[in-house]
Parts: structure tokens; C-alpha cells; sequence
């Protein structure tokens, strides 16, 4: 499938191993020869909400079996940049557990008096209070930190403002700009290929969106794969400036190609 061989796989998880709470079909067995053959692997996420036990969880409940090791999450890129930008900083934090106990496990202090950092995650309830206490500490000096920029996320009912809408409201109030670690940042990959110990020239980042996996990818210098099994189809992949490695139907077709 490349003219340089895979020896780690970094993979995005919604629109590529599920679907809503469904495994998508293939996705068990491309996870199974990867363990089979000693691959090393980490499924990626932007969503901060959960930890990875609870992904973990998640994942298993729709029949694919990922130890919460091989997860690697915004909240814990997030976590690891801080803790190597600021080591034993303070933070306020808009959020869920997922990151609160990333910054808690990285050495940080969560607080709303003078915090060096206000880390705006996601979260299925924001506050109004606590975005004006962000706008207010941030207005005060607090540098501004978001875990990603998807400006939506997905609900059965339909789209829900995300962690990119509630960091644009508090630029408009503010003036200042978040730093985003997630994807399309290539510093997410570059963190999870750090987690396992891995070069960007063997690694393969396989997702199903060309604006936030496949560039980060690109940029990370990896070779990319777009699925078909998520948000894009086949004619929006030629609307973009840059193109993945490879395009198949789903991981299902890479299965027999792992070695």
C-alpha cells in the first residue's frame, strides 16, 4: 500500500472503527491482526469529555475490544503540552472528567484565582457563568488553551455547539486567541507517535476527515488513509489542496495488506 513500510498505526475512532455506538464492519478484525502481529496502535479522539477507561468502555460495548492505554485523547495531549510548557502549573477549566484528570495525572492545580492557564474542553452542559469567569481571567492574563477546534459535535437530535464555538465566543469577548493542541494540530500526532515510541516515516494516520486527520497527518509527515466509513465521501476528498497517502472504503480493505 506504500512504497515505505508501517510499523505503527494512529487511528482516528469515530467514522473509523464506529459509527454512533455501532463497530464498523471490519473494524474488530483490523483491531485483532494489529494485537496479532504486535503493531503498535493508538486509536485517537478530539472529544475531551471522556477518559480513556471510559472510552475503553464505550469502545467494548460496541464489540471492539482497546485497552484505555491504546487511547490517546485531546485532554491528554492537552495535559502532556502543558505539563512540558509549565510544569506544575495551576488552571481553570471548562470541562469534563476526561480533562480534569489528565491535568490533575500531569502534576496540575485546578483553581479560579490567578490560574497560569484557562483550558476550555467540551462538555455537554457549558455554563454561562463559568465562560464569564474564563473571559474575565483570560482579560486578566491567563493564557487561553483549547483542546481542539471542532466547532460542533454529533447528537441523535442533531449538531451541538462544540469546543470551537464556545473558544470563538470567548475570543470575541476577549480578543485573544485560543491555542488549539488537538487535530488538525500535527502536535497531537506527534505526541501520540512520542506514546509509542514511534518515527512519523512508519507510522499511518487513518481517519475520515480531511480537514482535521489527514492534514495533521500530512503535517506530521506520515502517510494518511481516508475512509469512506465516516463524514467523507470520495468527491470531497478532490475539494481539498492536499490528498491523503491512500482512500479505501473502510479499514476492512487494509487488513490483508498488515505485515
Amino acid at each position: 500500500m506504500t512504497r515505505r513500510p508501517i510499523r505503527s498505526w494512529l487511528l482516528d475512532m469515530d467514522g473509523v472503527l464506529v459509527r454512533e455506538e455501532d463497530a464498523i464492519p471490519g473494524a474488530d478484525e483490523f483491531l485483532t491482526t494489529l494485537r496479532e502481529k504486535e503493531l503498535p496502535f493508538l486509536v485517537l479522539t478530539n472529544n475531551s469529555i471522556y477518559t480513556p477507561r471510559d472510552l475503553s468502555a464505550r469502545l467494548q460495548r460496541s464489540g471492539l475490544t482497546v485497552p484505555e492505554g491504546s487511547i490517546w485523547t485531546s485532554a491528554l495531549a492537552t495535559a502532556k503540552f502543558l505539563a512540558e510548557q509549565r510544569p506544575g502549573g495551576s488552571a481553570f477549566v471548562i470541562g469534563e472528567a476526561g480533562l480534569t484528570t489528565a491535568l490533575h495525572t500531569a502534576g496540575y492545580t485546578l483553581t479560579d484565582t490567578s490560574p497560569d492557564y484557562v483550558v476550555l474542553g467540551e462538555t455537554r452542559t457549558y455554563s454561562f457563568e463559568r465562560i464569564t469567569q474564563a473571559i474575565r481571567l483570560i482579560a486578566g492574563g491567563s493564557r487561553f488553551i483549547a483542546t481542539n477546534p471542532d466547532p460542533t459535535g454529533p447528537s441523535p437530535e442533531g449538531p451541538l455547539p462544540a469546543t470551537g464555538s464556545v473558544a470563538a465566543l470567548i475570543t470575541k469577548a476577549t480578543g485573544v486567541d485560543p491555542y488549539y493542541v488537538g487535530k488538525p494540530n500535527p502536535l497531537m500526532m506527534r505526541s501520540a507517535l512520542n506514546t509509542l515510541d514511534a518515527h512519523s516515516e512508519t507510522a499511518a494516520m487513518v481517519g475520515d476527515r480531511m480537514e482535521t486527520d489527514i492534514v495533521s497527518g500530512l503535517e506530521a509527515g506520515m502517510h494518511t488513509v481516508l475512509v469512506l466509513s465516516g463524514l467523507t465521501e470520495r468527491a470531497d476528498a478532490d475539494r481539498f489542496p492536499y490528498r491523503p497517502s491512500r482512500i479505501v472504503d473502510s479499514v476492512a480493505e487494509l487488513i490483508d495488506e498488515l505485515s
